[in-house]
């Protein structure tokens, strides 16, 4: 297990890699037995989210997670390549033709987007604070400023930006030192690498909700940005077989802010389904 959170700077290089098109890898791990799981983190971040739950998870399931393209310990992309495409090799790679999905933010909308690509190999979804493909996201005085510095490469700002806009709960709230630790690993990287991200087949997701079946868990915390709550209830309201839960004290980084919680409603979920 590369589990590690007594140093939120450390980045273990233990694991496997998995030669991904176009070339390059994605750095991923397993532990435990079971039903399938493959943890699907968000933009700016990579696997280390997922360190206080894997262990939980694992006593009950084969959990895979990995680094997204470009990030945490996986290869910068040099061409374009796709996220539903590089899970696809992830799933090959562990020989599972079906799993379940648990995705945060992007890592939701990847999810999403393999559920629609491949519905067949998704046994059930679990969305925590996701984002959707096709979503008309509010025009803000921080989300425009998030654009920006994305767009200038100004990594400094952008690092910020994450920090105050989607860690509002601050250094000293659970997983503070490891947050800081991943945002600023990967302010530089995550440029790169949406740089490389090409368009999405499923582009119109959101439009396409009502036709994925795969039982589904949406989770928000009170304490994200308004506009995640704003997905959470159109997620949990057209998809055909949903049930939405709020988790109090709890900002973008739910699965360090409130592992305990979180990892009960994955269980109970994925034992539903």
């Amino acid at each position: 297990m590369t589990t590690n959170t007594t140093d939120p700077g450390a980045v273990p290089t233990d694991g496997v890699r998995i030669p991904v098109p176009g070339g390059g890898h994605l750095w991923a791990d397993r532990n435990g037995t079971g039903s399938p799981v493959v943890l699907l983190h968000g933009a700016g971040m990579d696997s280390r989210l997922w360190d206080p739950v894997v262990p939980r998870l694992a006593g009950r399931h084969e959990v895979i997670r990995f680094d997204a393209r470009g990030l945490g310990r996986s290869t910068e992309p040099g061409a374009p390549f796709s996220d539903v495409e590089d899970l696809r090799s992830v799933l090959d790679h562990f020989g599972h033709r079906r799993a379940a999905l648990v995705g945060l933010s992007m890592g939701g909308e990847t999810s999403i987007d393999f559920a629609l690509a491949h519905p067949d190999r998704v046994t059930a979804l679990a969305l925590v604070g996701a984002s959707v493909g096709g979503h008309s996201w509010p025009t803000t005085p921080e989300l425009s400023a998030y654009a920006v510095a994305r767009r200038e490469r100004d990594t400094a700002r952008l690092a910020e930006l994450e920090l105050s806009i989607w860690a509002s709960l601050g250094r000293t709230a659970p997983g503070g030192e490891l947050i800081e630790a991943m945002v600023a690993h990967n302010a530089e990287r995550r440029i790169i690498s949406e740089l490389h991200l090409a368009p999405s087949a499923e582009s119109d997701a959101e439009a396409r909700l009502g036709t994925i079946t795969a039982p589904t868990l949406v989770v928000h915390g009170d304490r994200d940005h308004p506009e995640i709550g704003v997905i959470a209830e159109r997620l949990a309201a057209d998809l055909p077989v949903a049930h939405a839960r709020r988790i109090p004290d709890a900002d973008h980084y739910l699965p360090l802010r409130t592992p305990e919680r979180l990892t009960e409603l994955l269980l109970a979920h994925l034992a539903r389904s």
